[in-house]
Order: structure tokens, then C-alpha cells, then sequence
């Protein structure tokens, strides 16, 4: 059974609490849950991290692109918060590591912040979602299943 690989990046363990009229009420935890569900649906194990640290993030996109390698991931989802914004050094850790990389958003972010409407990580994901709530983890599984 593969794996699906989501990561969070700062932030979202404030979820349920920073700006619910955004992000809504869910906490991460919920949305963990969430993802269990999606996962067993369909035929996938779940690993689910967090972390507010750019390094950390890099280190984990470099584990799963060996782990894509060996035939034991189906992918990534990644929401990488506002390092979507500012981070060259994610794109080229997912282009580096060839991981499949489903780049999320739970916000449309076009609808928002002018600053938010560039993303470093588009460029080197295989697809984007966003706007869909927390609801946009079960969905881009079910698109990682689905490639």
C-alpha cells in the first residue's frame, strides 16, 4: 500500500482559531482526520506533518522524492502557507526530489492579498486547489490516487 505524504507549513497549527472566516473552524487535527478518511478510501496510508520551519519542509520533500523513487508514495499534498509566496527554495527541493506534488490551498488565495496571488511552488506541482475549504485535503487524495 503507498503512501500519501501531506505537509503543512507555518501556521496551520493555528487552524480552527487564526482567522476562522477565512480558514474556517476545523482544527489540524480535523483536518488529520479527514485525511485518514480520504486515505482509506482510497487504498492509501497517511503520513501528516506540520512544521513552521522552511528547512524542515525541504528535508521531508527530499525524503518523500526518495521514498516516490522506491515505490512507496503516491505523492505529496502541500500546503506551504505564506511560503508559497516566498520560498524559491521549495520549488527547487520539489523539482530536485521529482516527488508528484498537488500544491494546496484551503483560501482562494486569488481572491485575496495581491501578494498571495504568486506561488513559487505552482511552477514545480504536478496541480493546484485551492478555495475548497479544508475539504481541498480529501480532494487532491483523491487526485493523488487518481494519477
Amino acid at each position: 500500500m503507498k503512501t500519501a505524504l501531506v505537509l503543512n507549513g507555518p501556521n496551520l497549527n493555528l487552524l480552527g482559531t487564526r482567522e476562522p472566516a477565512v480558514y474556517g473552524s476545523q482544527t489540524l487535527a480535523d483536518v488529520k482526520a479527514l485525511c485518514d478518511q480520504a486515505c482509506a478510501s482510497h487504498g492509501l496510508t497517511l503520513d501528516f506533518r506540520q512544521s513552521n520551519h522552511e528547512g524542515e519542509l525541504i528535508d521531508w520533500i527530499h525524503e518523500a522524492g526518495r521514498a516516490q523513487a522506491a515505490g512507496t508514495l503516491a505523492g505529496v499534498v502541500l500546503n506551504a502557507g505564506a511560503y508559497t509566496h516566498t520560498s524559491i527554495a521549495l520549488h527547487d527541493a520539489i523539482k530536485g526530489a521529482g516527488v508528484t506534488l498537488i500544491e494546496l490551498h484551503i483560501s482562494n488565495v486569488h481572491a485575496r492579498e495581491a501578494f498571495r496571488h504568486h506561488s513559487y511552488i505552482s511552477p514545480a506541482a504536478k496541480a493546484v486547489m485551492a478555495g475548497f475549504g479544508v475539504q481541498g485535503y480529501a480532494l487532491a487524495i483523491a487526485g493523488l490516487a487518481g494519477l
